[in-house]
């Protein structure tokens, strides 16, 4: 994967999905050392580009790079050229003549993070597009299941909420179905995208239906900043109707866990109770996605396996 783009995991296949996740449980023995930096990508530039709000994905890539050793630049859309009326392929190549070894894009129109791609001689990892696809967020999830699981065969995995406008969701969808796990899809009617079940999920608008027999449970935020009609009455009816408590996972198997991408609307998406405690793996998946994204900036920037972390 060494200079090879990270675009989404619809092109990804297993092999490549397992080889990520594989290197990613090596670098989390590094969170555990008592100085969290290793050599790894010393003299190696890592630029995060990020053209939308994000508290968890941009400062894990941060933290990601840095605990590599790379030097990370934070782009700022807001103090750069572009508030200048420069074009965005402009700056992505202003930046790409800097030299940078990976360039991390985020932005609120799918297809972005591809076009600067494009553009661009240096490797682009995409850190969520539009509603298109949100591979690392995906990935991490992916991580945290088989934490929890150890294998992907034959899991259940219900993804609860706005499908229509959730590039975590089509991520997810991608990787679980590559890796073996039955997905099902659960929502309004309004959030349920035509043609979703070609992706090779099944749908359901009764949510203990789609609870029933589930592995994982996975909870998505209400996106009202993307939401551009009347896709449910009222945040109240759709917290008792989508929303998910203990009393409605009884449904899913005993050992089911609880996910979310962050950040949470309490009590709309998930209940308080279910947020804070197990069998919330909320805060695993943030700790993952740390060691997920060290993985890929090693594998996409850095040097050869083999060279030792």
């Amino acid at each position: 994967m060494i200079g090879e783009d990270l675009l989404g995991i619809a092109p990804l296949d297993r092999a490549r999905i397992e080889l990520i996740l594989e290197t990613a449980e090596r670098m989390q023995e590094i969170a555990g050392r008592d100085v969290k930096k290793v050599p790894t990508l010393r003299g190696r530039t890592v630029v995060n580009l990020f053209f939308e709000p994000s508290t968890r994905t941009q400062t894990s890539f941060e933290i990601a790079g840095k605990r590599l050793a790379a030097d990370v630049v934070n782009f700022s859309s807001n103090s750069s050229s572009l508030s200048k009326a420069e074009s965005l392929l402009d700056t992505a190549k202003t930046l790409d003549a800097m030299d940078p070894d990976a360039v991390i894009v985020r932005h609120r129109v799918a297809g972005v993070p591809q076009r600067i791609a494009d553009a661009l001689q240096a490797p682009v990892i995409n850190a969520g597009d539009g509603a298109h696809e949100h591979p690392t967020q995906a990935l991490l999830d992916m991580l945290t299941v088989y934490q929890e699981k150890s294998r992907f065969e034959g899991l259940t995995v219900t993804i609860v909420g706005d499908i229509a406008h959730s590039r975590v969701a089509r991520s997810n969808i991608y990787g679980f179905t590559k890796l073996g796990a039955e997905v099902r899809v659960a929502g309004p009617p309004t959030m349920l995208p035509p043609g979703i079940e070609e992706l090779g999920v099944k749908t359901y608008t009764s949510l203990r239906e789609a609870l029933e027999g589930a592995d994982v449970v996975m909870a998505l935020r209400i996106q009202l900043e993307r939401l551009t009609g009347a896709y449910f009455p009222s945040v109240r009816e759709y917290s008792a109707t989508f929303g998910i408590d203990r009393a409605k996972l009884r449904f899913a198997k005993s050992d089911a866990i609880v996910m979310h991408p962050g950040p949470v609307n309490r009590g709309v998406e998930l209940s308080n109770e279910l947020t804070d405690d197990r069998p919330s793996v909320i805060l695993d998946q943030v700790r993952n996605g740390v060691a997920l994204r060290m993985a890929l900036l090693y594998l996409i920037a850095g040097r050869r396996m083999g060279e030792g972390i």
